[in-house]
């Protein structure tokens, strides 16, 4: 959930960016006294998101702004859909505008990147969720995102989960060791993950007593023997070339959760536009 504070001061940043010591065009061809009316419209099939976000835009710059919305986060919206109505000053819905929609295009199209795998994974209980590459700062947005497009979560940084990957290993000298450490330090809230690569790996870290699993670039045979192998005891995840038409063949193999980047790092805009 995006809390009305956070939201606030991240536009109020944004819009800082944007403005900087003035709309240079804005400011000479209106006047205060000037109004205008407008619609946000959908010129792309997907699932909406970001209306908190576009409303908070305006709200900041103009409370004199008026803006409502006839679909909300997480609807269908197709190409030639009104959105919303805005209306109120000239100067500053056209101050906000491009920031406005760079919120909800970027907001929506992640939704809509991510309902695609969601739907692609068909019948299948493999849950697909998101991953740590992510826009820094906007972190807290993609992954609302993700969530609108009927997604799951991966931990939201590096203090929610503890997570072996492969120069951990490395450097601890072996995933038992790796394991053995961090059980010793670790509160008792946290989670441990590893990454492994082979099926010797995911017997070591069943023989650690680790709570997640991550089937790291394995093919399909090579899942269904780990998935085999931990049998429940362990949450079962795979990450690693999945793609809209590789996914459902990985949820095949009987994984808990498919992780992917591509939702989000990959996910293109959806085309939304401001028409006076």
């Amino acid at each position: 959930m995006l809390y009305d504070f956070f939201i606030e001061e991240h536009v109020r940043n944004a819009l800082k960016e944007d403005i900087g010591f003035g709309d240079i065009t804005t400011d000479y061809l209106t006047s205060e006294d000037d109004v205008l009316s407008c619609e946000l419209n959908t010129r792309a099939e997907g699932i909406f998101c970001g209306e908190s976000v576009f409303k908070m835009v305006f709200k900041i710059l103009s409370p004199k702004i008026s803006v409502k919305f006839y679909v909300h986060d997480g609807d269908i919206i197709h190409k030639g859909d009104k959105i919303a109505d805005i209306s109120g000053p000239a100067r500053y819905i056209l101050m906000g505008e491009r920031t406005a929609l760079n919120y909800v295009q970027r907001m929506s199209g992640i939704a809509t990147e991510t309902n695609k795998y969601m739907r692609a994974i068909g019948n299948y209980d493999a849950k697909i969720v998101d991953t740590r590459k992510t826009t820094p700062c906007f972190r807290e947005f993609e992954k609302y995102s993700v969530k609108v497009g009927g997604g799951s979560l991966h931990r939201f940084n590096l203090a929610d989960c503890a997570m072996i990957k492969d120069n951990h290993i490395k450097f601890a000298g072996s995933l038992t060791k790796a394991v053995e450490t961090l059980k010793k330090e670790l509160s008792h809230a946290h989670k441990i993950e590893v990454e492994c690569d082979t099926i010797e790996q995911v017997r070591e870290a069943l023989n650690c007593g680790v709570d997640i699993i991550m089937l790291d670039n394995m093919t399909l045979d090579e899942m269904k023997e780990c998935v085999k192998l931990v049998n429940g005891s362990a949450i079962v995840e795979a990450s690693g070339n999945v793609t809209l038409s590789t996914v459902a063949d990985i949820a095949s193999c009987g994984v808990d959760i498919i992780s992917s980047s591509a939702i989000v790092a990959k996910a293109p805009t959806l085309d939304l536009g401001l028409d006076m």
